[in-house]
């Protein structure tokens, strides 16, 4: 008898659509891998690039320009596409469950998911206020207080954003730019919109240098961003006795409160509970720890890349710099487990140049030590190095 010498099919699944992964199926699909079948599971069909999204809530870009679209990309990786969330893993059995009863078999799994702001240990947080993540969430709500004010830019708009970091601060001032410019188009003050921003420390942008800090603070401040340091939220709650427009109450610790119409929530990330469950090694907050090769530090079958993501050896903050960085050593490692090679280690830069916008078409660019103040050829050129990665992306 002729014996069938056909290899075995192993099975690659990706779960999530976030940067890393991204570039993942973009070189599978340039360098794709004979006896590999490739399926990727993701609760959203686009995926939103962090790196231009302040500048999408300024109203620079246009939706479509700020998100990859993933059915063409896994079209061009050859992958099967699942749009479902998943809810369970199996890992003695090698199965993901997801939302929808699809249950799905791998031999190799890479996790990409992002993070969430951490709202369980604030009363109301969860119920009230609204999540920087999902991002597709943020954005539903971003553009019904957009027709809102645009409908009625006569009425007082306040909004508050709890969290103090990177994206609390670009969240605050991109908004801001654009509010200013339904107002100035129709005729109506500025003095209509307030912007509250809590930190619970006495610092913004806590993991930046302190030169980033004291310029960020000082463009807030003349902005006329009303910054409550120092000030812990404890507790959201909605004012009833108002009818005439949806208005919250926010306390903090110290007993301050605060009225406003929205809160956008920017805290501390976190992650789901099910990978945990699953047993999977995880750090305190229940990122997936993850060896230098990007591979599970207790499961050698799974791998791990972006926010959701901790090295063990390599502890870096939930920046999308990083995530974007970490997709070509993971395609790599992927594929020499996948053809029985050893695995090559990554190792993260230590610096990285960080370009932050400031809403007005300007950016504030720094690496180290070193800080150049807000200018519109520093936007110029992280809008030029933000396009230039989404143009991967592009398939007719």
């Amino acid at each position: 008898m002729q014996q069938n010498l056909q290899p075995k099919v192993k099975d690659l699944v990706l779960i999530g659509g976030g940067h890393s992964h991204a570039i993942v199926l973009r070189m599978f699909g340039i360098k794709p891998l004979a006896g590999v079948r490739l399926t990727l599971i993701t609760a959203a069909k686009k995926t939103a690039y962090s790196g231009m999204l302040p500048g999408h809530i300024a109203g620079f870009y246009s939706h479509d320009e700020c998100h990859i679209d993933l059915r063409p990309l896994a079209n061009f990786a050859q992958a099967q596409l699942y749009i479902d969330r998943v809810v369970a893993l199996d890992l003695k059995n090698n199965k993901i469950l997801c939302a929808n009863g699809l249950v799905v078999d791998f031999d190799l799994l890479s996790i990409d998911i992002g993070s969430t702001p951490a709202t369980l240990s604030v009363s109301g947080a969860a119920e009230y206020a609204i999540a920087a993540k999902p991002v597709s969430q943020l954005l539903e709500h971003w553009d019904e207080l957009i027709e809102a004010v645009g409908k009625n830019p006569q009425e007082l708009i306040r909004i508050a954003i709890a969290g103090g970091g990177a994206g609390g601060v670009e969240l605050a001032l991109s908004m801001q730019s654009h509010l200013h410019r339904i107002l100035h188009q129709t005729q109506q003050s500025i003095e209509n919109l307030e912007i509250h921003l809590f930190q619970r420390g006495q610092e913004l942008m806590p993991n930046y240098h302190s030169s980033v800090r004291h310029q960020i603070q000082q463009i807030l401040t003349e902005r006329g961003i009303k910054l409550h340091l120092g000030e812990t939220v404890c507790n959201l709650a909605p004012i009833t006795h108002r009818e005439t427009k949806e208005i919250f109450e926010i306390k903090c610790e110290s007993g301050l409160t605060v009225e406003c119409n929205k809160i956008f929530w920017v805290t501390q990330a976190s992650a789901p509970e099910w990978l945990k469950i699953a047993g999977l090694g995880t750090d305190e907050q229940g990122f997936i720890l993850v060896e230098d090769t990007l591979q599970s530090q207790t499961h050698p079958q799974v791998f791990a890349a972006g926010d959701i993501a901790t090295m063990v050896n390599y502890p870096r903050p939930k920046a999308g710099v990083f995530a974007v960085r970490q997709g070509k050593p993971l395609f790599e490692n992927l594929q020499r487990i996948l053809l029985g090679k050893s695995l090559k280690p990554y190792r993260p830069q230590k610096q990285y140049l960080s370009l932050i916008g400031t809403g007005d078409g300007r950016a504030i660019a720094t690496r180290g030590i070193i800080t150049l103040p807000p200018h519109k050829l520093l936007w110029r050129y992280k809008n030029w190095i933000d396009r230039s990665f989404m143009e991967r992306f592009r398939f007719e």
